[in-house]
């Protein structure tokens, strides 16, 4: 099992900007679970005469030439991954249904958007782009594994905590950090759903924002109950 994350100073200032609540929180990332991700970075790469070399969830060792197996260096893809973002962080298209589920839960839950962006310098380009699809909740920029920023964000806040992203690793980061948390792997991409396994601690693997919404929903109505009886 992973190592617990620490929160990165920089994003723990990002965190210390935002106001003081008691509501229940849901943290939500945005590439490939808000924003689509990889049909674009596919387009991207097909452009370049690259593709995937599998439907699994790895960019380093997974990116290679269209006409061949073997995969670009890391520093290659580090690059490539630069300038993706740079070129369609202002024009992403949104996962059907995300904003629609995520403006209904904010009726009862807090929502912040943490992201993992190269250097953060697309913050902007990212932000304008969600409030023009009536997505206005507080971005925050992270790197690496998401754990330490999950559990900060958490502090002083009651529970429950629900934490939405595609990834396996910031996944593990966060059950290694905050194991409380309501864990949703959200992938909109159906190929790399259908690829992905629901590991122990994932408490929902989806594609869907419908399916998504509803189970948040049930958590908040189950808290309730338990609270009501005890």
């Amino acid at each position: 099992m992973p190592e617990p994350t620490q929160v990165l100073p920089e994003v723990l200032s990002q965190i210390h900007a935002l106001p003081v609540s008691s509501r229940p929180l849901i943290i939500c990332d945005v590439d490939e679970v808000i924003l689509h991700l990889i049909a674009h970075l596919e387009d991207y790469l097909h452009a370049r005469e690259l593709a995937f070399l599998k439907y699994e969830y790895r960019l380093t060792g997974n990116i290679g030439r269209q006409d061949g197996q073997q995969p670009l260096s890391s520093d290659d893809v580090r690059r490539l991954l630069l300038e993706f973002f740079d070129e369609v962080s202002h024009s992403q298209d949104m996962v059907p249904g995300a904003g629609d589920a995520l403006n209904a839960l904010a009726a009862d839950w807090d929502v912040i958007l943490l992201t993992n962006l190269p250097g953060g310098h697309n913050k902007p380009a990212r932000e304008k782009l969600l409030a023009g699809l009536g997505i206005a909740f507080p971005l925050l920029t992270n790197s690496g594994p998401k754990g330490g920023a999950v559990a900060a964000l958490s502090r002083g806040r009651p529970e429950p905590v629900v934490f939405i992203d595609d990834s396996p690793t910031n996944h593990e980061s966060v059950h290694a950090t905050l194991p409380s948390a309501v864990q949703i792997q959200f992938i909109a991409d159906a190929r790399f759903l259908n690829a992905t396994e629901k590991a122990d601690h994932i408490d929902l693997l989806s594609g869907d924002w419908q399916e998504t919404a509803a189970f948040i929903g049930a958590i908040l109505q189950g808290s309730s109950r338990n609270h009501q009886n005890g």
